[in-house]
């Protein structure tokens, strides 16, 4: 008796793992975006501010949290405005081809479009030559956007 129940444990274990495995490369459609924060908090507060799940509007698949129904209503006015470029991707690493996760914390807002980067020293690089980066990432975009970051 207490084989078939290690054995039934044992399957069980194995089916569970199987299901994981399959959903690992299943589309995802629960991703938040831009780390959960509140993308017009970018805006319109001193620093961005997190949002929470009672406010969401979703974007290509994507789930954005906003910090009130205020901003929520404010994003969905004009998603455009407030998504950040490259996909949330840190502005840096598209503009040398790449998709690296950016930091919601490091960013700027440059002619009224936000860009994140990965971290502050790749912040400060970017920086040296913004209108060179953002041209660059700008058309480097083109062929990187429906790529997966491993591709790259």
């Amino acid at each position: 008796m207490n084989n078939l129940k290690s054995l039934m444990a044992a399957g069980a274990t194995l089916l569970s793992l199987g299901a994981g495995a399959a959903h690992a490369d299943a589309p995802r459609d629960n991703v938040v975006g831009a780390g959960g924060y509140d993308l017009t908090s970018y805006f319109t507060q001193e620093k961005p501010q997190r949002g929470n799940g009672h406010h969401t509007a979703v974007v290509n698949g994507v789930t954005y949290l906003f910090a009130t129904d205020d901003n929520k209503k404010m994003f969905e006015a004009n998603a455009a405005k407030y998504l950040p470029q490259y996909g949330g991707y840190c502005a840096y690493g598209a503009s040398v081809g790449k998709k690296f996760v950016a930091d919601p914390d490091v960013y700027d807002i440059v002619d009224g479009k936000l860009y994140l980067n990965l971290d502050s020293k790749i912040r400060a690089i970017w920086s040296q030559d913004i209108a060179g980066r953002i041209k660059a990432a700008n058309d480097n975009w083109k062929t990187v956007a429906a790529k997966q970051p491993s591709e790259l």
